[in-house]
């Protein structure tokens, strides 16, 4: 087997090595959870690391009047906040694989 021949061998292994491992790292993701909140808590939002959402909370008193008007826009905040935060979290898991790529 030529030095080339096996370098490649070494290069499928290793990709495969990093498929596994980005396997498992997504599997977590989807289990790990983030939690963002707009209106002092009154509106919460968990999200998992594969950006789907979980839960909405949503304070009873923000159903009422007039404090109604202002639940879309508590609900965006908190939306896109929770969206970062769990790409944020799927970054940090995922970055160290993609390292792996290069060597």
């Amino acid at each position: 087997m030529g030095d080339d021949q096996g370098g490649l061998l070494g290069m499928a292994a290793q990709l495969r090595r990093l498929q596994e491992e980005l396997k498992t790292v997504r599997a977590d993701l989807a289990e790990q959870t983030v939690e963002a909140s707009a209106g002092g808590g009154a509106v919460r939002i968990v999200m998992t690391g594969t950006q789907e959402c979980r839960e909405i909370h949503i304070a009873p008193q923000l159903l009422r009047e007039p404090d109604v008007s202002r639940l879309p826009d508590l609900l965006r905040l908190a939306v896109n906040q929770a969206i970062h935060d769990s790409q944020a979290m799927a970054a940090r898991r995922l970055g160290p694989l993609a390292g792996g790529l290069g060597t």
